[in-house]
């Protein structure tokens, strides 16, 4: 029962313990020793989306140099590495730094509620009780730091399909893999075109009868090599934090050159993509039709494919892509649009996710509720109007961690300049009225579906993302914390 007064009082609140959470709570360590804080962990197990992801071959869609934390080298072997060793890397960082022990696991925030007389927030969280069942506690904090990601833990997005249920096989979302499915031997269509699908295609095609990618239209999709070669020539060369602040800077510089060319030459960058992924497929594939998209690169996400490997199952036979609508499922498959059927015994809907903005807490302030959607995001890490908070979002275009070190190192600024100074309250100001867009600047399904959920972005610094880790590196680390954008009380 929660009985409406507090168990405990902690400077700093993080929530979520996933690649973001245990970088900000290894940053607070770091930058802030006398401060006071947990990590509240909805879950049992440290990793957000490398512990929940188990579908075969999960991986990292960016190169770990850049989606591993700044202040510990990435040592594995590969650049794309497997969902479980990025897992027990930051297992690994959490336990390095000391900040194990602050995680609290099944630990769900439910709501917060910020007082401007006490200049606390009121967070109510459900956790077990130790007789069995749960129960809803009240813990306070002087900050708040959500670092839950953008998506629903709890389901994917699958669309309603016609006669699903006639189907005799079996449905799987890979967000949450059945530990007994064998598609060994087995007929599988796997529907989507995005990272899920071009990252399952292959793994399941190397026991599976046969793997059919099917996709309503295709994605941008990139071939790059799994290992970095000056990695590997500096490995035992150099001392190892100059080796990885090296290829680390190689990756940022290649990354951000790569994306702002695709934005500011479209027409020759879908050349080239469409060049180099008609160069691995079997000569007369319709690359126009199943890997030439009607969106340019970075509308949507590229799809990165390591070391080729899509390719190589669609070379081998083993897998096929079909572009086509679905007109119902069928007790034996899935009939067509174009009136064919796709016999299968499986089918995996990698059809995306579902957004949740700061884990789907309820905000309030003075008991005011408070809808993140009717915000605008300041320097995309704070919330107009709404005190003491700050939210982790990553890049789109780049590694998430990226943007994760920069916000989380920036919040330990703001919180030393506040302790200084003996402020307690900081508030971004209301911005003028004016230009509002979409905090994620992409055009994809799920971004379209989350449309009213989340916070907006204003036209100008620093209510504006950049999406840019060069321009976001003065602003966040180098500028002055005291901006005149926030209010100090």
């Amino acid at each position: 029962m929660d009985n409406g007064e507090p168990l405990e009082h902690l400077d700093v609140l993080v929530v979520g313990a996933g690649l973001s959470g245990i970088g900000a709570a290894c940053r607070l360590r770091q930058k802030l020793p006398r401060s006071t804080f947990a990590v509240l962990e909805s879950r049992g197990a440290i990793g957000g989306t490398w512990d929940l992801f188990r579908y075969p071959g999960v991986r990292s869609d960016s190169d770990m140099y850049t989606l591993g934390y700044s202040f510990r080298p990435w040592r594995g072997g590969k650049a794309i590495a497997q969902g479980a060793d990025i897992r027990e890397y930051v297992t690994e960082t959490a336990r390095e730094f000391g900040v194990e022990e602050r995680v609290r696991f099944h630990h769900r925030v439910l709501a917060a509620d910020f007082s401007s007389t006490t200049a606390r927030w009121t967070v109510v969280v459900e956790r077990p009780r130790a007789g069995g069942g749960s129960e809803t506690v009240r813990l306070t904090c002087s900050f708040l730091l959500s670092c839950t990601g953008y998506y629903r833990y709890d389901e994917g997005y699958t669309p309603e399909f016609p006669g699903a249920g006639e189907f005799g096989g079996r449905i799987v979302h890979p967000q949450h893999w059945p530990t007994d499915l064998d598609t060994t031997g087995r007929r599988v269509v796997v529907i989507g075109s995005g990272a899920t699908a071009v990252t399952l295609v292959p793994n399941l095609a190397r026991d599976a009868e046969h793997v059919t990618m099917l996709q309503r239209s295709p994605s941008w999709v990139l071939a790059l090599s799994s290992r970095d070669h000056l990695a590997d020539r500096l490995r035992g060369r150099v001392p190892e934090g100059l080796a990885y602040a090296l290829v680390r800077t190689k990756h940022i510089a290649l990354a951000t050159a790569t994306y702002q060319f695709t934005r500011r030459w479209p027409r020759r960058a879908r050349e080239v993509l469409r060049e180099r992924v008609a160069a691995r497929l079997p000569e007369g594939f319709d690359v126009e039709r199943h890997f030439t998209p009607d969106y340019d690169p970075w509308d949507q996400r590229v799809c990165f494919v390591p070391d080729g490997d899509l390719f190589r199952a669609l070379r081998s036979g083993r897998a096929s892509v079909v572009t086509d609508g679905i007109e119902t499922f069928t007790p034996t498959g899935i009939r067509l649009t174009s009136g064919a059927e796709l016999p299968a015994d499986v089918v995996v809907t990698a059809t995306g996710l579902n957004l949740l903005f700061l884990g789907g807490m309820a905000l309030s302030v003075d008991g005011g509720p408070v809808d993140p959607a009717d915000r605008v995001t300041y320097k995309g890490m704070m919330l107009s109007g709404v005190p003491n908070l700050a939210f982790a979002l990553g890049y789109t275009n780049a590694s998430w961690t990226l943007k994760i070190d920069l916000v989380t190192e920036h919040v330990c600024r703001l919180l030393d300049l506040m302790q200084r100074r003996s402020h307690r309250i900081v508030v971004p100001r209301e911005p003028a009225a004016g230009q509002r867009e979409p905090l994620i600047d992409l055009d994809s399904g799920y971004v379209r579906r989350a449309a009213g959920l989340l916070p907006s972005q204003g036209g100008a610094t620093p209510w504006r993302l950049h999406q840019n880790y060069p321009l976001d590196v003065v602003g966040l680390r180098h500028r002055r914390v005291d901006d005149p954008a926030l209010e100090f009380s």
